[in-house]
């Protein structure tokens, strides 16, 4: 008796210590982010208490996104991180943002005691260094403990070099920021890009993780047809929104993390749609067919060119307000600068000073009107003295969300109009970025739902008791 009281002890602490190491490989394998940060030194008044809380989870984070809607205070709270990353750690912190970013932050730095300076050379040139992203490659990472990537949405947007350069540049660096209005408008598998700059899963481990396609492959690239769609395998949704907590936070407004939106309230936005009707038919028809595939749309962008700018012409030139324009292609910005004679051109042939000079021009209200490429334009500008926009529709419905947005944010006093300029074959390309929004509101949505529901999302690891051997064991 007395043996087998021995066997069935022996036996029992063998598989409780099974058990107890196998939990550890469980979470291990959840790829939660633990937190490698420390308690906030400085969490300064002059936030706002959402602020607080959201500077307060990214401190203790150490690597973490913050995705929160424009006009948030996404650049003081990053100010408020840098200096406490600062104070903890007495090294450098680098501050990388879209060009003509650098003004208006340092702006901010002062308005609110932050020492900040700006570097083009690639030394650091105080604590907290500032630059645009097209400058990193003059940057030595070992110079600095953290990095902070401002409206980083606009890495994905960067071709593969320039994503792995700035991939490469944060890697193993203990504090890292990513900073974004929206984590991912209309396609939850671009966290990826995200996860991976902060160091957890890369994409690809993301994608094997969580999703699945037809073609049961990670192929991510066009091949003989359409790119291929990813969807959650069965049973990965919760377990990959309870992963993207672990590192992320996000929020529309205030009430999104339970706090008051007073003062935080968008005025209203007017969409107003001008169809261009009457245009010369393609080559070899008498009449104008619908444009349904994707080569007859641009066909009749470029046929249409003097028509739709000088729709905009109209609009603008009887007015006398400011305007923040929108084109895709060359010959649109040359002939609007053309028709509009109080206006300035943002080309991708202007040297990165001239485009800063031009951008400057127009935040301080010394050009009326302002003509840029989206790609140029959208990401991290504050143009709230402008509530006029232009925008000649394309298929990329983020493009068009975050060059509204420069106009359209809080801190804006009056309703904001945005003329989307038109023919009537590109009637789809309007309706698609139509549904594409819709289909951006619902994933924010439950973006928000998931990632701030502390009740409904919660981690394994959270055990609220330890467990313990029976003493009859011990003895």
């Amino acid at each position: 008796m007395v043996l087998l009281a021995v066997i069935d002890k022996s036996l029992f602490l063998f598989i409780w210590e099974i058990e107890m190491k196998y939990q550890e490989f469980i979470i291990k394998k959840s790829q939660f982010a633990n937190g490698n940060g420390f308690n906030p030194l400085w969490i300064p008044d002059f936030l706002f208490d959402f602020q607080k809380y959201i500077v307060e989870y990214s401190i203790k984070k150490g690597r973490s996104l913050i995705a929160a809607d424009c006009g948030l205070g996404k650049t003081i709270m990053e100010l408020v991180i840098a200096q406490n990353i600062v104070q903890h750690t007495n090294k450098n912190v680098l501050i990388l943002t879209p060009l003509a970013v650098n003004y208006q932050m340092i702006l901010e730095a002062e308005k609110f005691g932050v020492e900040v300076s700006r570097s083009q050379d690639g030394n650091p040139k105080s604590k907290i260094t500032i630059s645009n992203y097209e400058q990193l490659h003059k940057f030595d990472r070992n110079d600095y403990i953290q990095v902070i990537c401002d409206e980083s949405s606009i890495l994905k947007n960067f071709n593969g070099v320039r994503k792995g350069e700035i991939t490469e540049f944060t890697k193993k660096m203990p504090y890292r920021l990513l900073a974004t209005a929206t984590a991912s408008p209309n396609d939850y598998i671009e966290l990826g890009t995200s996860s991976e700059a902060l160091g957890y899963l890369g994409f690809i481990d993301m994608l094997n993780q969580f999703f699945k396609n037809d073609n049961n492959n990670v192929g991510l690239r066009r091949m003989y047809g359409e790119a291929p769609k990813w969807r959650f395998k069965k049973c990965a949704e919760i377990p990959f929104w309870r992963w993207v907590t672990s590192w992320a936070l996000a929020c529309r407004k205030p009430s999104d993390l339970g706090f008051d939106d007073n003062g935080f309230i968008l005025p209203n936005l007017i969409e107003k749609d001008h169809l261009i009707e009457d245009i010369k038919p393609a080559n070899g028809f008498l009449f104008n067919m619908p444009a349904s595939k994707l080569d007859e749309q641009r066909d009749e962008t470029r046929r249409t060119i003097n028509e739709r700018c000088e729709k905009v012409a109209e609009l603008v030139n009887d007015t006398g307000q400011p305007a923040f324009i929108g084109c895709h292609l060359n010959q649109e910005g040359k002939l609007l600068k053309q028709l509009i004679p109080d206006s300035i051109e943002i080309s991708g042939s202007d040297s990165d000073e001239k485009k800063e000079e031009k951008f400057l021009a127009f935040l301080k209200n010394q050009v009326r009107i302002l003509i840029t490429k989206p790609k140029i334009g959208a990401w991290g500008l504050n143009l709230q003295h402008c509530n006029h926009v232009i925008y000649f529709p394309s298929h990329s419905y983020e493009l068009y969300y975050q060059f509204v947005r420069r106009c359209w944010r809080f801190g804006q006093k009056r309703q904001v109009t945005i003329d989307r300029i038109f023919t009537e074959g590109l009637q789809k390309v309007v309706d698609n970025v139509n549904r594409k929004a819709n289909q951006a509101d619902r994933m924010f949505d439950n973006l928000v739902n998931e990632m701030n529901n502390s009740l409904s999302i919660k981690t394994e690891r959270d055990f609220n008791q330890i467990e313990q051997i029976p003493q009859w064991l011990l003895n």
